[in-house]
């Protein structure tokens, strides 16, 4: 394994998710190529997110990733070892670049776009954010078919969403808010209270409606757990199960992430094994 391939197998495996990343569940050849494109979305989203640069060179960050793809795009070398290593993913497994192109779009969005009025723009969104990764996926799989690709599309805007739900107190830290506003207005929450981390008055009620929501876009998907064969179908099936396991802690809290921010204990990720293995 090149330094590259390790340095992005590590990031994988360092960073907290709702889901595993890489692991050892999945087959041996699966996990290098899972690691550089995690490594390439955690690379980019970190660009838009962390630190204090200000939003120019934040976008800079972001165009220099789109030449790199450029290059991959033209048969030309990039510049980086790290994108010359993902260019022999690329090629290797013959994988597109849109889906590439468009993680780029929407964390550039994130560094210009605060607020979604709707969840029309939210789902675009997360159709840009969220649903290249499972599209990637399928083509490592070797399960790129219509059917498979509407349900990857609805576990991944659903995990997005769920992320959104789980991180109202940090996203807001950040400037942003990933809930839509049209429905905030529905159930009359305004931005103090999320200011002053409040889930009294009509919260709750709001954040059952928006759990209910990602519960049945996730759901909706769920079958590609048992479409999947093997170990990557086990994988997928524990994906799943980390994001029904954070709906049922927001449920419980009442939504209340202000205090009781989910997140997934070894005993969580017992509990999603032993789901996943006696769901097949």
């Amino acid at each position: 394994m090149n330094t590259q391939n390790s340095q992005a197998l590590a990031l994988a495996q360092s960073h907290y998710e709702n889901f595993p990343v890489a692991s050892f569940l999945l087959p041996l050849h699966l996990r290098k190529p899972i690691s550089m494109i995690y490594a390439f979305a955690r690379q980019a989203d970190d660009f838009a997110d962390e630190g204090d640069l200000p939003p120019e060179q934040r976008l800079d960050l972001l165009d220099g990733f789109r030449k790199e793809l450029d290059h991959i795009n033209d048969k030309t070398d990039p510049e980086t070892e790290f994108f010359k290593s993902l260019q022999e993913t690329i090629d290797r497994h013959m994988l597109p670049l849109q889906p590439f192109d468009d993680l780029l779009d929407a964390f550039s969005q994130d560094v210009t776009k605060t607020r979604y009025e709707d969840f029309g723009e939210l789902i675009d969104y997360c159709r840009r954010s969220a649903n290249p990764i499972g599209r990637l996926l399928l083509h490592l799989y070797d399960a790129v078919t219509p059917h498979n690709i509407g349900m990857a599309d609805a576990i991944c805007s659903s995990l997005q969403i769920i992320n959104f739900l789980q991180d109202v107190a940090i996203d807001y830290k950040k400037g942003r808010i990933y809930l839509p506003q049209d429905e905030m207005r529905k159930y009359h929450i305004d931005e103090s209270q999320i200011a002053e981390g409040r889930a009294d008055g009509t919260w709750p009620m709001f954040m059952e409606f928006e759990i209910n929501r990602a519960r049945n876009l996730l759901q909706s998907g769920a079958p590609l757990g048992l479409a999947l064969p093997g170990r990557i179908g086990l994988e997928m099936r524990m994906i799943i199960a980390g994001g029904e396991r954070i709906l049922k802690k927001l449920h419980v809290s009442r939504g209340d992430m202000f205090t009781q921010r989910p997140v997934l204990k070894p005993w969580d990720w017992a509990y999603m094994s032993y789901r996943a293995i006696s769901k097949r």
